[in-house]
């Protein structure tokens, strides 16, 4: 549970280094550094000698959290830094340009204080710290990333409702919290409380339930997968998923939209995931033209928005779901790439879920408009066979609702406020059976086709029509007002008037 004394731990920590030249997000990365080393030490008796070695002793950070000025700088700059690059897995290669830019000896000696009190061993308390350090991204200068409110992020995970036997994959995985989310929410799914004891073993603390230990290998080496572009956010995504319990994080370099992608990842980018969470960049431009010439049917466009879903298409398997965040042009622009897109996922695949939600969500990163899209993949060989005139009916009514309130002030401050209809979007979802003129209501495919595969909401929204009086008795009714303010005018002068 993270407490007030634990953010405010986190806090000071951050105000300290603040007042030194080093900007907000390597503040950031340089926390997380420090909180690795530490979980590296308490967990070293479970590593592989291969591991964060050669010089154990000195790197460990049971023995340099003790030394003094130069030294600690000298051991830390020197030694642990480097040596991260150790690390087992995919993580290793991510560490390995790691560098301590700390140089004042008595902040790095506060920080290291600090960070030997946390409770790391614990992955729920563990995994709180690391995500409230990581909401100071909103004053950190993301060069263009998008950090995913959590509240959405746990809409997005328990409207698909991940199982801990399926593949779970995040295109642009940031700061893993899409991962997260999921690594959370089946924990909390899948935990009979009667069964809530800790083992000796500090694996078992991870897995709580019993019902979970089936899938424990499975979860820790196969179930979470993430992808991005920037080094940066790739380390700091496997030190969250590190502190959450997840021993070596599936995390890869590579930006999908590059045509290299197949040809890296031959198995992971063809009907591999089970589920896919993501939010695409928004309303940007892809300049490469050696991108993939994938099955995506008629999508020809450098818009990423759109490219990505094509890419989140292929990469899942045949009955598949993802829940993905887009623009709002995406649900209307009429483009021959936006109407084509929006037309696959319409005829060949099955759109469950049109989401509006509300102008001010990503900030204060971004003011654009945006939508969430959830959508099950459909049979692969109907793609080669994809035709304006092939009109399989492979979708149901699409669920819509319209979000006013996500329970957040929508300027930049994001303020808690109490309007939210986020709990209302997932009981409807899951309950529907609902009138047009609610926020929530389901539109028949055909009804769609009929609008050449517009997905804005207020094309299909009815309002309830507003009742007036017929002109000549409202007049009566306003004469008869003025009659009695005349009335009351006159008496008004009767009383002024008398001695």
């Amino acid at each position: 549970m993270l407490t007030e004394t634990l953010r405010s731990q986190i806090d000071n920590i951050w105000e300290n280094l603040r007042t030194s030249s080093i900007d907000p997000l390597t503040i950031i990365e340089q926390i997380s550094f420090l909180m690795l080393a530490r979980l590296l030490d308490l967990t070293y008796d479970n590593l592989k000698p291969t591991r964060f070695t050669p010089k154990p002793q000195t790197m460990r950070w049971s023995h340099f959290k003790n030394l003094h000025g130069d030294d600690m700088l000298k051991v830390g700059r020197d030694e642990v830094f480097p040596n991260f690059k150790m690390i087992g897995g995919n993580v290793g290669k991510y560490m390995a340009n790691a560098q301590l830019k700390i140089d004042n000896p008595h902040l790095l000696k506060s920080a290291i204080h600090t960070i030997d009190k946390l409770p790391l061993m614990d992955n729920e308390s563990a995994g709180e710290l690391y995500e409230y350090l990581l909401s100071k991204l909103t004053t950190a200068g993301m060069k263009g990333q998008f950090r995913t409110p959590r509240h959405i992020v746990r809409l997005m995970v328990e409207m698909l409702d991940p199982q801990p036997d399926e593949i779970i994959g995040d295109p642009v995985c940031g700061t893993g919290g899409f991962l997260v989310g999921v690594l959370q929410y089946i924990k909390e799914n899948n935990t009979l409380l009667e069964n809530c004891v800790d083992e000796p073993d500090d694996d078992e603390k991870s897995y709580r339930g019993q019902s979970l230990k089936p899938f424990r290998d499975h979860i820790q080496n196969d179930m979470l997968h993430g992808f991005d572009f920037d080094s940066t956010m790739l380390r700091l995504a496997a030190i969250n998923l590190m502190l959450h319990g997840i021993k070596t994080p599936n995390l890869y370099y590579q930006d999908l939209l590059n045509n290299d992608f197949y040809e890296k990842f031959p198995e992971l980018s063809n009907n591999y995931f089970d589920v896919i969470l993501a939010t695409p960049p928004l309303e940007s431009r892809f300049n490469n033209e050696a991108i993939h010439a994938s099955p995506i049917g008629k999508v020809r466009t450098k818009k990423t928005e759109l490219l990505f879903i094509a890419r989140i298409l292929n990469m899942l398997k045949p009955g598949g779901t993802a829940a993905t965040i887009v623009p709002n042009s995406v649900l209307f622009a009429s483009s021959k790439a936006h109407t084509a897109l929006r037309q696959l996922l319409v005829e060949k695949n099955q759109l469950a879920a049109v989401i509006s939600l509300p102008s001010g969500v990503f900030q204060p990163y971004t003011g654009v408009s945006v939508a969430l899209l959830i959508f099950i993949k459909g049979s692969e060989h109907k793609y080669d066979k994809y035709d304006d005139n092939d009109k399989d009916e492979y979708t149901d009514d699409v669920f819509f609702y319209d979000v006013q309130a996500d329970g957040f002030s929508l300027d930049n401050k994001r303020t808690p406020v109490k309007a939210n209809d986020l709990p209302d979007v997932l009981h409807r979802w899951k309950n529907t059976e609902t009138e047009r003129t609610a926020k929530a209501f389901y539109v028949p495919i055909q009804e769609i086709r009929d609008n050449k595969y517009d997905l804005s909401i207020n094309r299909y929204k009815e309002y309830e029509e507003m009742v007036y009086e017929p002109p000549l008795e409202i007049l009566a009714k306003m004469k008869k007002i003025e009659a009695e303010i005349q009335e009351d005018l006159k008496e008004l002068e009767g009383m002024l008037g008398q001695p």
